[in-house]
């Protein structure tokens, strides 16, 4: 089975971008506009990695990210984020176990490289 990739964002553009990008390096991608969506969606069970935005409406990336720790989901998660100011969000993000904490606009490389090695301990699940 294929490695599903979930990202999760506000803004309608980067999630289409994000979803182009990951599918165009033939990895399986679905995107929601925000946490609660995923959350409600089924796909959390399925998400080999997921791609968070930090601040959105409603629940943060990094609340959900708690909520998935706490009920006892370990999926590998890259922070992203327009706001660059905040390095206690960034080292709250890496404490809870974030594989990266990417700043917008970022390299499409950095993203993949960040996706290609959270999905490394899965290879051998598939």
């Amino acid at each position: 089975m294929q490695a599903l990739v979930s990202v999760v964002d506000d803004d309608d553009s980067v999630r289409e971008a994000l979803e182009s990008l990951i599918r165009s390096v033939g990895l399986l991608a679905r995107v929601f506009a925000s946490a609660e969506q995923f959350l409600e969606s089924g796909a959390v069970d399925k998400t080999a990695c997921l791609v968070l935005d930090v601040l959105m409406p409603g629940m943060s990336g990094i609340e959900l990210h708690r909520d998935l720790l706490s009920k006892g989901y370990r999926i590998p998660v890259i922070f992203m984020t327009a706001h660059a100011s905040g390095e206690d969000c960034r080292a709250q993000a890496l404490s809870l176990g974030g594989i990266a904490y990417l700043i917008k606009p970022f390299r499409k490389s950095e993203l993949l490289d960040a996706i290609f090695s959270a999905l490394k301990p899965n290879e051998r699940q598939g």
